[in-house]
């Protein structure tokens, strides 16, 4: 008796049936040790013929071409284009509060009242000291009046000309003193009605109404405008002379992603570069505009920000999972018309989702085998089945036989 393995291992051997039991055994148990999970496919009688493994199961998808962006992939964090600390200018107690935590406020919108009467006391004085002030000097204009028209025949002295002329002057002064002090007074009092500086989103507030506050001191609230926003983010010193080269061809697009939204991304511009790089980290900060009409982004989020150098045009790509590895580089196989396998090395480029750009290797349109690698041999033959598919699932015949 006589039995051989198929040679598309390398391997093959015979056992006679004139050798003794030991050596037999021993024949038999050696080639399996030799090679782990070696098989017969099939053993002849005497004069039996080699036996072929069947062509390799496999899946594929065809190359495709399409415009692809080059990009840097970085974390960021959300900043708010606008922030603003509300201090009061004048001191006094908050007696009252016209706005909720978290409110969307318009520049404008009533805040805080701070207690109006001491101020508004103050501003009736002055308002009263200008009065008076306005009366003294047109009793002045009058008594000089009085005098002047007497000079040229000298029914007076000089010296009352003089007094009588610098009254006019001391009560023109005192006027522009007491309308000073009546619009510092109505300064003040408007300052007891604090309104929002900007568009924003209120923070939570800090004082309740009775607490006594200082002037530019206390901090009663934050605002914050969120449409649009800022995404920060920073760049390698070695990427930055790519950034800059193609900020000269125009303004970058920049695209920011929310780890639970990742397919959903929002899309701004690049509008800030910094001037300098940072000496302990070696990179430099970068800030892109993003609308955010439907606050999907928030102050201090962090973010993924996709920063767009460039469009690669007529790439071709391929499923990620096509593309093998192996100590010489990465690889992929090709099915060739005769439904053969070619074994393909290919440089890799950037992933673009679920698809990886081949910068060399293939072509727009082959064949690319996706699922089944590991029983395929270069030049063997293999048989295309739909993914998932069973055995009657064949769409194409083996190639030549091995």
């Amino acid at each position: 008796m006589s039995c051989k393995m198929p040679s598309r291992f390398g391997y093959r051997f015979a056992a006679s049936s004139k050798q003794g039991a030991g050596n037999g055994i021993i024949s038999w148990i050696a080639p399996l040790i030799i090679i782990p999970g070696l098989f017969f496919l099939g053993c002849g009688g005497d004069g039996g013929g080699m036996q072929e493994f069947p062509p390799a199961r496999v899946t594929v998808t065809e190359a495709e071409s399409q415009d692809v962006p080059v990009y840097l992939d970085e974390v960021g964090k959300c900043v708010a284009l606008e922030s603003v600390s509300v201090q009061p200018q004048v001191s006094g107690r908050i007696t009252g509060i016209h706005f909720k935590d978290g409110a969307e406020l318009k520049k404008g919108d009533p805040l805080f009242t701070i207690d109006q009467r001491p101020y508004k006391a103050a501003l009736d004085l002055a308002e009263a000291n200008l009065a008076k002030a306005r009366a003294d000097l047109e009793l002045a204009k009058i008594q000089f009046a009085r005098v002047e028209d007497l000079t040229d025949s000298r029914a007076v002295a000089r010296q009352e000309y003089d007094t009588r002329k610098n009254a006019v002057d001391v009560a023109a002064a005192l006027v522009e003193q007491s309308q000073a002090e009546l619009d510092s007074a109505r300064i003040d009092y408007d300052y007891t009605t604090i309104d929002s500086p900007i568009n924003g989103r209120a923070g939570h507030r800090l004082v309740d109404i009775g607490n006594v506050v200082t002037a530019n001191t206390t901090t009663l609230l934050t605002i914050q405008r969120l449409d649009p926003i800022y995404a920060e983010f920073t760049v390698t010193e070695s990427d930055l002379g790519r950034v800059r080269q193609h900020m000269q061809d125009g303004t970058l697009r920049v695209e920011v992603r929310v780890p639970e939204e990742p397919d959903t991304p929002l899309r701004g511009e690049l509008t800030f570069l910094d001037n300098t790089v940072s000496d302990p980290t070696g990179t430099v900060k970068l800030r892109a505009t993003v609308p955010n009409l439907d606050r999907r982004l928030w102050p201090g989020q962090f973010i993924k920000v996709r920063l767009v150098l460039d469009t690669k045009v007529n790439a071709v790509l391929v499923p990620s999972t096509a593309v093998q590895d192996s100590a010489q580089g990465n690889f992929v196989y090709v099915v060739n018309e005769d439904s053969t396998a070619e074994l393909r090395p290919v440089s890799i480029g950037q992933r673009q989702g679920d698809l990886v750009v081949l910068e060399n290797g293939v072509k727009a349109g082959e064949r690319v085998i996706l699922t089944g690698q590991l029983a395929v041999a270069p030049g063997a033959g293999v048989t295309i089945v739909e993914e998932g598919g069973q055995g009657g699932g064949a769409e194409a015949a083996p190639g030549g036989g091995m």
